[in-house]
């Protein structure tokens, strides 16, 4: 009885749960004088969750193989949670017998652990020492035993919540620190996997993002110990645990994703040698939905009820960061919006109209200008005033279309990028200069002809005209009913030869959209490449 009393002392001053149940067997092993003890945790199946044994050389448990789950002569004590007592457990009518390798083993004595409630487990003791069978003596130490070990567990429990719930807290408070502070979303999500994963006792952790019109998702961010071999890698939408998470917005957990027919074998592959796996939903937006996925290494107990519904709450933290960075998005959008029209009507009401009342004040002292150079000059200069002008509408234009890039990349945007690639080739960048409304008037299928013209003009300067200076001018006039493309450069000029190969292909192209192409010498030397289309009428 004083050791008895010794025992149960002994188990109230451990809290960890791990510590508390290894405990409890080594004790009931000393009380009873038993060769080998054991302790099962039953799961949600009627099944053992967990088996802890006791006495068994760590060898010798890994030559006998897996862990008992619960059939036979265990699984009688979880389905008749009494206290079981036999002189030979080989004549008990439901004994499966053992597994090779397996140590001989006689007499037997069981009793369930029961916390509140609740059946908690089992403990199961075999082989009284000296050769005897366990007597009632030694049942009623159990079962003593057995009832101080459910207040220990229970208590364990609640510390294990308290502890979780205060992590949970601590790490929840840090992502939001983060999100107010107006961290970017992947290094939130790389935060909320890592916190996710020490909150939840996990070996990895993802957050997987749809992608794709078939549903499935990727790898957006990993933590763990096989990040880098899972980050990246698709995960169907039907055949994956994330995939139905994400498809019935349901928490989904299993003890051994490996062997659950719900899971391919792509869904082991995320994360090679884990078993137990939860999967909660992680919703995107009203109709797109993500995952948040968590595994443990195969072998460990898998994730409980309390464990998924943390994870939940980080996957809502994971949800709002996605929605609070495309807010984010959204209002810098909105803001450079609001600039570029600011820009444009300061363009329109200030630097226009000074530029014009300036060249009428030029065009009305030519006048006065009786010697011919001076007058030639003044108008040079309202003719250059008009180029410009020209050139800040087209600004204007620029500035208010931009915002439709998002159906696709502008015309404008487009010819830049254009230009830009010939540069790499001709050595120095053409001047481009852009007039007219040309992302709004010219349809995509005459803007391919455009920029295939424009390509194969300024190739043409690369390879044959050894020119130092280019220039590509695209104009729509005010009246928005012809498309004209003019190529310039100051290279050695077509000489005698003929058109072919590239020549040939502008031509077609102009015919293709009932327009024309025209060569000239621009100057005393180079070439001058005009090409032009109608423009569709509403």
């Amino acid at each position: 009885m004083r050791e008895l009393l010794a025992a149960v002392m002994d188990l109230g001053r451990d809290l960890e749960l791990p510590q508390v149940l290894r405990s409890i067997v080594e004790a009931a092993v000393g009380l009873t004088d038993a060769e080998y003890g054991a302790l099962g945790v039953i799961g949600d199946d009627e099944r053992l969750s967990r088996f802890l044994p006791v006495g068994m050389a760590d060898g010798l448990a890994a030559l006998i193989g897996p862990a008992p789950c619960g059939h036979g002569i265990l699984g009688e004590l979880i389905h008749h949670p009494t206290p079981l007592r036999l002189d030979d457990l080989t004549r008990h009518p439901n004994s499966f017998g053992f597994p090779a390798h397996h140590p001989p083993m006689r007499t037997f004595l069981g009793a369930p652990i029961r916390v509140r409630d609740e059946v908690f487990g089992n403990i199961y003791l075999t082989e009284k020492r000296g050769g005897g069978a366990f007597d009632a003596d030694d049942e009623a130490v159990l079962t003593t035993l057995s009832a101080a070990a459910g207040v220990a567990i229970d208590n364990a429990r609640l510390y294990r919540d308290s502890r979780r719930r205060e992590r949970r807290l601590e790490a929840l408070g840090e992502i939001t620190r983060a999100l107010l502070a107006g961290t970017g979303p992947d290094d939130v999500l790389r935060l909320i996997a890592r916190r996710a994963m020490e909150v939840a006792d996990a070996d990895l952790a993802a957050v997987l993002l749809p992608s794709g019109a078939a549903g499935d998702l990727t790898v957006h961010v990993a933590y763990g110990d096989t990040a880098d071999a899972v980050r990246g890698a698709v995960l169907p939408a039907t055949g994956s645990l994330a995939g139905l998470a994400a498809r019935t917005r349901v928490p989904v957990v299993t003890t051994d994703v490996r062997t659950d027919p719900r899971a391919l074998p792509l869904d082991g592959a995320a994360g090679s040698g884990h078993g137990p796996v939860v999967a909660v939903p992680l919703p995107v937006d009203d109709a797109v939905c993500g995952a948040l996925r968590l595994s443990r290494t195969a072998g460990r107990q898998g994730f409980d009820a309390t464990e998924t519904e943390l994870l939940s709450g980080f996957a809502d933290q994971a949800a709002i960061a996605l929605e609070l960075a495309r807010r984010r998005a959204e209002s810098e959008e909105l803001t450079v919006l609001h600039d570029r029209d600011r820009i444009a009507r300061d363009l329109h009401d200030v630097a226009i109209q000074r530029l014009f009342a300036t060249g009428m004040t030029l065009q009305s002292a030519t006048r006065t200008i009786t010697g011919t150079p001076a007058a030639e000059r003044v108008t040079r200069a309202v003719d250059d005033l008009d180029a410009t002008i020209q050139i800040i509408r087209s600004t204007i234009l620029q500035l208010r279309t931009a915002d439709d890039d998002r159906a696709g990349p502008a015309l404008r945007r487009r010819m830049a990028e254009a230009v830009q690639l010939a540069a790499q080739h001709l050595g120095f960048t053409p001047a481009l200069r852009i007039t007219g409304p040309v992302d709004s008037t010219v349809p995509e299928a005459l803007a391919e002809h455009v920029l295939a013209v424009a390509g194969e003009a300024l190739s043409n300067t690369a390879r044959h005209a050894a020119a130092s200076r280019a220039e590509v001018v695209l104009s729509v006039p005010d009246t928005a009913d012809r498309l004209v493309l003019t190529v310039t450069d100051d290279g050695v000029g077509l000489g005698s030869a003929r058109p072919t190969g590239g020549l040939l292909n502008m031509g077609s192209r102009a015919e293709q959209c009932g327009g024309g192409v025209r060569l000239d010498t621009a100057g005393e030397r180079g070439t001058r490449i005009t090409w032009s289309a109608p423009l569709p009428t509403e």
